[in-house]
C-alpha cells in the first residue's frame, strides 16, 4: 500500500494510522503526507498569532514534530491537537526571545483578533485567504487565536480551552465575540464598497 499525495482541506482519515506507522519507520513520503495535510492550517494559525513568524514557528513545529513522534499516541483528531500544542509553545517561547531582544522597532507586533461561531464560513467566503487572514490578526489577540485554533485548526472547544488555559464556555464566548466582529468589519467593508460603486443597499 503506498501513500497517495494529499489534496487541500484533506483529512487522512483512515490511512492515518498507516501513515503514522511509516514515519515512525523513517519513510520520507509519510512524512510529506502528514506534512502536505496539515501544514497549510498550521501556517494559517502561525499568521495569525505569529504574522512574518509564521514560516520559522512552522519550521520548529515540524523539528519538534519529527524528534518527539515517538512520543505520541493517538487518533487523527489527537495528532493535530498534538501538532497545535508544540505550535502554540514554539509561538510563546518566540514571544519571550522577542522580549529579551533590544527593541529597534515598535514592540507591539503581536496581532489583535476576534472570534465567532456560525458567521465564520460568511466572513472566509466574502473574503479572499489571506484578507481573512489579515482581519483575524486586528482582533483582540484572545478573540483570534480563539477563531484560529477553533476555525482553521479545526480542534474542538475541549482543545481549545486546555491550550489556552480557560474554560469552554470562555472559548465559546471569545469565538463568538471574535466572529461577530469580523462579521460587523465584513458587512461594513461591503457597504462601504457598494458606495464607492454606486450601488444603493
Amino acid at each position: 500500500m503506498g501513500i497517495r499525495p494529499a489534496r487541500a482541506g484533506e483529512t487522512l482519515g483512515a490511512e492515518f494510522d498507516f501513515v503514522i506507522a511509516r514515519c515512525r519507520a523513517g519513510h520520507s513520503e509519510a512524512f510529506a503526507r502528514l506534512w502536505r495535510t496539515l501544514q497549510p492550517p498550521l501556517l494559517r494559525y502561525l499568521y495569525v498569532v505569529a504574522g512574518d513568524g509564521a514560516e520559522d514557528l512552522a519550521s520548529e513545529t515540524w523539528l519538534e514534530v519529527a524528534r518527539s513522534l515517538d512520543r505520541f499516541s493517538g487518533d487523527e483528531a489527537g495528532f493535530r491537537g498534538w501538532l497545535f500544542t508544540i505550535a502554540r509553545h514554539r509561538h510563546l517561547d518566540w514571544i519571550r526571545r522577542e522580549r529579551r531582544r533590544p527593541a529597534t522597532s515598535p514592540t507591539s507586533d503581536v496581532p489583535e483578533q476576534p472570534a465567532d461561531d456560525d458567521p465564520a464560513d460568511a466572513v472566509l467566503a466574502t473574503a479572499s485567504t489571506a484578507h481573512a487572514l489579515e482581519m483575524i490578526r486586528r482582533l483582540p489577540p484572545d478573540q483570534a487565536e480563539a477563531i484560529a485554533l477553533r476555525v482553521i485548526a479545526d480542534l474542538d472547544v475541549t482543545r481549545v480551552a486546555e491550550l489556552m488555559n480557560r474554560e469552554p464556555g470562555a472559548v465559546r464566548v471569545l469565538t463568538h465575540r471574535g466572529l461577530r466582529r469580523l462579521a460587523q468589519q465584513t458587512s461594513t467593508l461591503q457597504l462601504t464598497n457598494n458606495s464607492a460603486d454606486g450601488v444603493t443597499p
